[in-house]
């Protein structure tokens, strides 16, 4: 189911007429849903043989399952960076040594970043963000001071700030987990009143559903007249696992899997609302995750298809991840294998909206509006840069090759002896998409 899901149709554009960026809308509405840790195998679309994904199947007939969408890094926050600057995760600081922003960090997203929120501010939107922001949880990193009128959810990962008994070992905690635990914030508020913390430790268990009502308000308060930018980033299916009680024992995968069909039912309140307010034909959904699955938790954590490994590596399960969009333009009923990703998202939408790119930036991303409107045989991306979530750069994908160098890790103990050569692999994606036979020697070239 993996391998067909993978493989089905290499660009399949449905029967009606493709449409050019003239044929859409002015100034279209946009909602991303952006999972945690989702991997590219979780879904039914994607092959997963148990966890129902209703909702997304039907997202993906009504539109566009692509195939080979990369984020840009392997972890959190430089991934999220990624997404909302066009830039890879380098260029802004958004990577380093502890890979990922801390209670404790004092940085976050740089005040000379544009985000999407920013770019689609100046065409008149309305901005919204629910969910995980991870981009810096101090005042003057917020959501609010980056393009969104308003936020609500949590500022880093769910499992951080931990209050389980000293001693205690990471999976344990993770198994059979109790949301007190976790001393996470739950902030809400506007650019012009501020964001306040509103409860903590936030209760985990209903944070799913309560996002999805919070995103589903936002979209029925709208003015028809003023568009909008929508911003859900689920906190979940990120270690430790929570659902509410309507989904307990809902899977036949396990904890997990009830985890995403709540997710799931999301969607789909979404996008019914959509239709109730009469929107759903000039409104963007993209749904996708910040990363692949993290494997070493086993049963709690997800599935990376036939790819190699997973979260935190440069492997082509840390970073090729599910992606789903439907909306005004794009055909229904496609599959796309073109090479795209997250950083591509912000020069789209740029160029569906009209909006010139940011002034003074190095935008990694390209314009792949003709990929989504199914006008283009071929993506305008030629290339895709795998950095480690440390910044350093480990790998480059070229049509079907896929080089990557890694330098071996020293254990702290042998830090004077010499450095060993570093590992060269060389995978052809085309006949190997599960990375298993490096073909260096026998392609020198």
């Amino acid at each position: 189911r993996y391998l067909s899901a993978l493989m089905t149709g290499l660009m399949l554009v449905s029967a009606s007429p493709a449409a050019t960026l003239d044929d859409l809308p002015d100034r279209p509405n946009f909602i991303v849903i952006f999972c945690d840790d989702l991997g590219w195998g979780d879904l039914g679309c994607y092959g997963h043989p148990t966890i129902a994904t209703p909702n997304l199947d039907r997202m993906a007939s009504e539109g566009m399952r692509m195939t080979q969408f990369y984020v840009a890094a392997s972890v959190c926050t430089p991934s999220r960076a990624g997404l909302m600057t066009g830039r890879y995760p380098v260029r802004s600081g958004m990577c380093g040594k502890r890979r990922v922003l801390f209670p404790d960090s004092v940085g976050g997203l740089p005040a000379s970043e544009s985000t999407i929120a920013e770019v689609l501010k100046q065409r008149g939107y309305a901005t919204a963000m629910v969910g995980k922001w991870h981009l810096g949880h101090l005042p003057q990193y917020l959501p609010t001071e980056h393009g969104f009128d308003s936020y609500y959810g949590i500022p880093y990962s769910n499992d951080m700030d931990s209050l389980a008994p000293k001693g205690s070992k990471r999976w344990d905690i993770f198994r059979d987990p109790d949301w007190k635990n976790f001393n996470v914030p739950l902030l809400e508020g506007t650019t012009a009143g501020g964001v306040q913390q509103i409860e903590r430790p936030v209760d985990q268990r209903t944070i799913t559903r309560r996002y999805v009502l919070k995103a589903v308000d936002f979209i029925r308060n709208q003015d028809k007249d003023q568009p909008f930018f929508l911003y859900l980033a689920h906190s979940l299916p990120h270690v430790p696992l929570f659902r509410s009680g309507d989904f307990v024992g809902h899977s036949r995968a396990g904890i997990y899997g009830d985890v995403i069909e709540e997710i799931v039912w999301g969607v789909g309140e979404i996008l019914g609302t959509l239709r109730e307010q009469g929107i759903d034909e000039r409104t963007m959904v993209v749904f996708t995750s910040d990363n692949g699955p993290w494997l070493v938790f086993d049963d709690h954590g997800g599935s990376a298809g036939p790819l190699r490994n997973g979260k935190g590596t440069t492997f082509e399960g840390g970073q090729r991840v599910p992606c789903l969009m439907r909306g005004p333009g794009i055909p229904a009923g496609t599959v796309c294998n073109e090479l795209t990703g997250t950083i591509d998202v912000l020069p789209t939408i740029a160029a569906i909206t009209g909006k010139p790119l940011p002034a003074g930036k190095n935008i990694d991303g390209v314009d792949v509006s003709g990929l989504w409107m199914g006008t283009a045989k071929q993506s305008p991306r030629i290339e895709f840069l795998h950095y480690t979530s440390g910044g350093a750069l480990e790998g480059i994908r070229q049509g079907k090759w896929k080089l990557l160098v890694k330098k071996p890790r020293r254990p702290k103990n042998q830090r004077k002896t010499p450095a060993q050569p570093p590992q060269i692999l060389l995978f052809d994606l085309s006949e190997d998409v599960g990375e298993q036979n490096n073909v260096a020697n026998s392609n020198p070239a």
